[in-house]
């Protein structure tokens, strides 16, 4: 699929008269925050959207404060302060019983590392990168699907589904989890995790209960969790339901279905369950991620986003990774220009891959086995419950690795925190509770 030769003569149209330093093939956050990043350094930058226009689906974000920095540094975490939520804790509960596990302290949070832990609506981010585009001259193209990258003498070019062909010195690929430009470099499949995703943002009035929208709210339970926070100033709230599918793990297309939902939510505490009905139920989000890869890049073409490094939402890194790619890259082309104003952009990508694609990894392979401790079962369920209630609120060993600055160079990224075994917690005493558990058998370990 990758070409290296000259370009063929009569492939010239383009979706836009001018020509452009950079092609970004995606008008997502990913795509559209890195868009607003290379423009900033003034380049000449077009963004490909197949959709017909700009816009988002889905509901809530969690935004740390390794992206908060960079908004920051952007001129735009003004407005997203005020069309997000700064909530005071995120709060990790036992989905069966409703205890708390453990907390973090999000105003301590914010002195620890600077900047906010903010909750925000996904539509709403993507429309503050969408305006800060516009501002900064992005030419943006709608209704542009594209099929085929290649390479040519003098760049890259993106071929167009319906036959048009537009080229730039660099094309950015930002094309999402079923990426095209992915095949370029390996020949995978997303790889599904038999979970998936219920969700709702609602009006609060339309809630009927009381709730804390100070805080982030997650239950961890057996094959399942469920998270809870506030949007738009506390105008709304936005909740997540997750379960494992059995029909999904019996092998059935049709997996994730709202019996599904139901059943999976069955044992847990009230909390919980009062917040089930009010999931949307026309729609959900099946969970897929892709396994790491290290080489992001061909030639002029280079992956950035969910088209490098799709996750499973459990460390809520999805959208930061993204718009993280987008600053990192920014910020080595600006490195790597001449007083000509010439860019070397080999040497820009390098510099890019030597550092995003290992930090991704840690964050995709961590999320997968977040996803695991969350939804343990029986005796590893109790022996993660007496580790979580051991930490201190204030400890951030745990979270040094992947709040703090975004890392340029590999020497920069910081150590890995050390896992604790399940097996070091001596929970002997605690067996009689498992026997108690209201889990149905149909749940209970091995089954």
């Amino acid at each position: 699929m990758s070409v290296h030769g000259t370009e063929e003569s009569n492939v010239t149209t383009s979706p836009s008269a001018y020509p452009v330093d950079v092609l970004i093939v995606g008008g997502g956050i990913g795509g559209l925050s890195a868009a607003f990043a290379l423009a900033r350094e003034g380049l000449r930058v077009r963004v490909l959207e197949q959709a017909r226009e700009f816009g988002e689906v889905g509901a809530g974000l969690q935004i740390a404060p390794n992206c908060t920095r960079i908004l920051h540094d952007y001129g735009l975490l003004d407005e997203a302060k005020h069309l997000g939520v700064l909530p005071k804790s995120m709060v990790m509960r036992d989905a069966v019983d409703g205890s708390e596990l453990t907390r973090l302290d999000l105003v301590d949070l914010e002195r620890e590392y600077g900047f906010p832990y903010m909750v925000i609506h996904r539509s709403d981010l993507h429309g503050i990168f969408l305006r800060a585009c516009r501002r900064a001259g992005v030419d943006l193209i709608t209704d542009a699907r594209v099929s085929g990258y290649e390479n040519t003498v003098s760049g890259a070019r993106v071929l167009l589904a319906d036959g048009r062909v537009d080229k730039a010195r660099i094309v950015i690929a930002a094309d999402g989890l079923h990426s095209v430009a992915r095949r370029l470099l390996v020949d995978d499949e997303p790889v599904s995790s038999s979970y998936v995703a219920y969700r709702a943002a609602l009006p609060i009035e339309q809630v009927g209960r009381d709730v804390d929208l100070s805080e982030v709210s997650v239950h961890v339970g057996p094959r399942c969790h469920f998270v809870r926070y506030g949007l738009r100033g506390g105008a709304m709230l936005n909740q997540v339901a997750v379960f494992q599918s059995p029909k999904a793990l019996a092998g059935e297309e049709d997996w994730g279905t709202p019996d599904e939902l139901d059943d999976a939510f069955a044992a847990t505490c009230p909390d919980v369950q009062a917040g089930i009905p009010l999931m949307w139920r026309d729609r959900w989000w099946r969970m897929f991620d892709r396994d790491p890869i290290m080489t992001w890049g061909d030639g002029g073409i280079a992956l950035l986003g969910d088209a490098a490094h799709p996750p499973l939402q459990y460390m809520a890194q999805g959208a930061i990774m993204a718009i993280e790619d987008g600053w990192v890259l920014a910020k080595h082309v600006a490195a790597r220009r001449a007083e000509d104003g010439s860019i070397d952009w080999q040497g820009a990508l390098a510099a890019y891959e030597a550092v995003r694609p290992e930090h991704c990894r840690r964050v995709l392979t961590t999320a997968r086995a977040w996803g695991e401790l969350w939804h343990l079962d029986g005796v590893a369920r109790l022996q993660r419950n007496t580790l979580l209630r051991a930490r201190d609120t204030y400890d951030y060993s745990f979270t040094d690795w992947i709040y703090g600055p975004t890392a340029l160079t590999p020497e920069e990224e910081p150590p890995m925190f050390s896992p604790i075994p399940l097996d070091s917690v001596d929970v002997s005493g605690l067996a009689d509770r498992v026997e108690a558990s209201p889990v149905p058998a149909e749940h209970s370990p091995g089954a």
